[in-house]
């Protein structure tokens, strides 16, 4: 069973915020704490504190970027530019 392609933004937003959040609370609980006993929950608890912040967060701003991407980026050969 498929979701709607209405539902297209906000799977993106959680799929992207989700992974990037990840990686990057990852890095920034390593960097605090270093590589220590009980690092996995630590990095847990600081994934989901960030990924509440970003999901909204991209859900907000992915528009946004996607516009001033289509000013700054020649549309490809036998598209149209309308953005």
């Amino acid at each position: 069973m498929r979701l709607p392609s209405s539902a297209q933004p906000f799977v993106f937003g959680a799929l992207l915020s989700g992974f990037m959040s990840l990686v990057v609370s990852g890095v920034a609980t390593v960097k605090a704490i270093g590589l220590v006993e009980g690092l996995a929950d630590q990095w847990l608890t600081a994934w989901l504190a960030s990924w509440a912040v970003a999901f909204p967060v991209v859900l907000v701003v992915a528009p946004v970027v996607r516009r001033l991407t289509a000013r700054i980026v020649a549309p490809a050969a036998g598209t149209r530019s309308g953005a």
